[in-house]
């Protein structure tokens, strides 16, 4: 009996709600209808009685969910032991960083981490935030820094670490870029490239609402998915970009970066910055994992 297709019905047993459930799971609604029909095509059973209005339990339903919350535990518990009692030169430690982490935050991490556990193999998985939530929850990965989710997940832990500052990424030759810091201000006959709202919820909204909150509405004159590919387009003088800090570790010709700030000079810092793991779950190599990054989180971030 497949564990996911267990955890999607636990999951519905316990919201009786199809869209809280998908939402909790972080998957689409029709996936999470798919996967019950899965499991109660595989036991021959049906496990929920449904309704426009409600959603409830069968008799079977019933007796099924005490002995797949046991099934899963014992299954988990299993994982743990495997991990916690495996030889260092045995064990391989899978982090997923969306890529401004991976660019200015992980590499000193991974080089402490490697300090002290010199024989663990460890798997980097760069990619956005709404791709490496789902394999923390399947168990693809054992850590992640992201950004965090608008709505709390019950099934997964955010450590908040900290708020990443926004720069303004230029093509070198512009006007702005004889400037040492820019306000929102200062953008407003500027054409942007701007981060799909899609994959990158966090950068794209933080745009929007700074220009909304001056009164202003962004000129949009692309969308693109991947910074590099927005740092590439800046280079050939599309446009200008709001970028997390760390991004500006990019170097590409014919691109300068500025740090933005508020109108009273501070820097913006609304980009937050989470670990990311799966509550419920020990794992002695994530714990070191977090403790350095919460240890040595200024020493990273500068």
């Amino acid at each position: 009996m497949d564990s996911k297709l267990l955890e999607c019905f636990i999951s519905v047993a316990d919201q009786l709600h199809f869209g809280r459930a998908a939402q909790t799971l972080d998957i689409h609604p029709s996936a999470l209808g798919r996967n019950i029909r899965l499991l109660e095509e595989e036991l021959g059973v049906r496990l929920f009685s449904r309704t426009t209005r409600n959603v409830t339990l069968t008799r079977t339903g019933h007796l099924l969910i005490t002995e797949a919350r046991d099934l899963l535990t014992r299954e988990q518990a299993l994982k743990e032991r495997v991990r916690n009692t495996a030889d260092s030169n045995e064990r391989v430690f899978r982090i997923g960083a969306i890529d401004s982490a991976a660019t200015g935050l992980v590499p000193q991490l991974l080089h402490d981490f490697h300090e002290v556990e010199p024989k663990i193999e460890v798997v980097l998985v760069e990619d956005k935030s709404v791709r490496l939530l789902p394999k923390i929850l399947s168990g693809a990965l054992d850590l992640a820094i992201v950004r965090p989710t608008y709505t709390p997940k019950s099934a997964i832990v955010f450590e908040f670490l900290l708020d990443e500052a926004t720069v303004v990424a230029l093509p070198e030759n512009h006007a702005l870029s004889k400037r040492k810091k820019l306000k929102i201000a200062d953008l407003t006959e500027v054409p942007l490239i701007v981060p799909s709202p899609r994959t990158r919820p966090h950068s794209y909204n933080l745009t929007m609402r700074l220009f909304l909150d001056e009164g202003m509405h962004p000129i949009i004159a692309q969308q693109a998915e991947e910074k590099q590919t927005i740092i590439n387009m800046v280079g050939a003088e599309i446009g200008a970009a709001l970028v997390p800090y760390w991004t500006s570790r990019i170097a590409v010709s014919g691109v300068v970066y500025r740090p933005l700030v508020s109108n009273t000079g501070e820097a913006i810092r609304e980009l937050p910055l989470a670990a990311a793991w799966v509550r419920g779950i020990e794992d002695k190599y994530r714990s070191l994992m977090v403790k350095l990054l919460k240890t040595n989180l200024d020493r990273y971030s500068t």
